[in-house]
This record gives C-alpha cells, structure tokens and sequence, in this order.
C-alpha cells in the first residue's frame, strides 16, 4: 500500500498500488549479541518530546514517520556524518557510576539527530560516546536530576512495523527520496532506484537518509523499484513501490528486513 500526501488544501489523500516486491537478504549480523560499551547519556526537548522533532536524519515528523520518542541525537563519534542515522540502540543506565538510576533495566532508540560539538558542556565532543535523549525516555531509566548518567550500550537489530517507506521530493529532473521505517541494522549504506524501463542508478545520499537522483526526467510516469543496503550487507529489493503515477510529496512503502 502506498499512502500518499496531497498538496492541495492540506488534504490528506490515499493513493493504493499494486506492490510486487522480492527482498535478498544477505547474512543479518546478531548485533544483540556484540558487548556492551560505555558512555553518557543526557537528555534535550521536554516532558512532550518537544525539540526533538526534525533532526539531522531528516526524518521530520517523528510521530508520523514513526519512531515516537525512543530517539536519540548521537555525538560525533557516533553519529559518523549521518551515516548512523536510522540505527537503533539498547541503553542501560549504569548504577556504578550514578545514584540516579532508576526504573527499566534498559530501552531501545533509534538514532534520528546529531549532537554536535560544544553541546551538553562537550559532551558530544570527539572522542566521547554520547547519547542525547528525547527527555520521556531518559526519564524511564533515571531520574532527570541527574543530569549526565553513565551508560552501557550495545547496537541492537531495529524492529519496526510494516514496511520500509519511501517519501518522493524534488522535481523532474531531481528526485529526493527519505527512507524511513527501516528494520534490521536500520541505518542505510546504499540505494539505487530504477524504473519500469531503466536499468538500476545509484543514488548519493544527500544528507541524513535523504538520497538524491538528479538528470534523468525519464523516471517521472514510471514505476520506480528501490534497492536498500544497511550497513550489515543486507540488501531489501522494492520492485514498483511506487506506482506510474506516483506524485511528489507522496510516500510509499515497500518491504522490509
């Protein structure tokens, strides 16, 4: 199903394609099972989530693309010029370095900013491992009095509902694709797009998980095929996500790991 957004009047409009998708996965890496790590963890936006919205992954509207409030923005050791965006931690405060732990053992986010340097009193400063956190899910593994807990952490596989999704931007002869929702290692390396009559083209990212495919107006009035890669080699293949009449500003969605 492909859901589409209508620029006319705001009014929201649902677009239904026909989805013929294969996905090739390629060795899926445990990452639950890798060792845990040590950082720092502090928390920004406020008790709504407030601030946290849009972010350097270019995912914007957390709720609607998705990822709530489990989220964090990464220092830059971490953050590795947005490459990481999309990839998906599990934090435990650790009690031996802070009285102010409390409640679960651990939660799982999704890293959607970046903390960049000279924030949090250099926090995110190279080389520190820092994870900045939407404050509702600070708040469920310490106490906000605490200001800058010591963490474990570890990568962990992502679990999202439904597919993959592929919100088209740009115009004829340049098309900007956000890819949100993404399972398994979450954070993608690679995309290519092809359409009904092309061979495959290669997309550079952008920024964030925005990809780009500019000179070639031959794609608009094609259905349009996305070839994903994460950073653990798996590949997700989305024949015709995107139907021939797929409009600018309209999402769609394909497989996922």
């Amino acid at each position: 199903m492909a859901v589409g957004r209508s620029a006319r009047g705001g009014a929201a409009a649902v677009a239904v394609a026909a989805l013929m998708c294969v996905s090739v996965l390629v060795s899926v890496e445990a990452w639950g099972n890798d060792g845990w790590n040590s950082a720092h963890a502090t928390y920004y936006g406020g008790a709504d989530a407030s601030g946290t919205q849009g972010g350097a992954c270019g995912f914007g509207n957390l709720y609607s693309t998705g990822y709530g409030t489990s989220t964090a923005a990464l220092s830059q050791a971490l953050f590795n010029s947005g490459l990481t965006c999309g990839a998906c931690f599990e934090l435990a405060c650790d009690s031996s370095g802070s009285k102010y732990c409390e409640g679960a053992p651990s939660v799982v986010v999704t890293a959607t900013n970046f903390c960049p340097s000279g924030s949090n009193g250099g926090w995110c400063d190279q080389p520190k491992q820092h994870f900045d956190l939407a404050m509702p899910v600070f708040d469920k593994i310490a106490q906000e009095v605490g200001g800058v807990i010591p963490v474990k952490y570890r990568r962990v596989p992502c679990q999202k509902k439904g597919g993959m999704r592929f919100t088209i931007n740009g115009n004829p002869y340049f098309i900007l694709v956000l890819v949100t929702n993404v399972a398994g290692a979450g954070d993608v390396q690679q995309i290519s797009i092809k359409g009904d009559n092309t061979d495959w083209f290669a997309m550079k990212r952008n920024w964030g998980q925005q990809w780009q495919f500019s000179g070639n107006s031959a794609l608009v009035g094609q259905a349009l095929s996305f070839k994903v890669v994460t950073s653990d080699g798996a590949v997700a293949t989305s024949m015709n996500a995107a139907p021939a009449n797929w409009q600018f500003s309209q999402t769609f969605e394909g497989v996922n790991y």
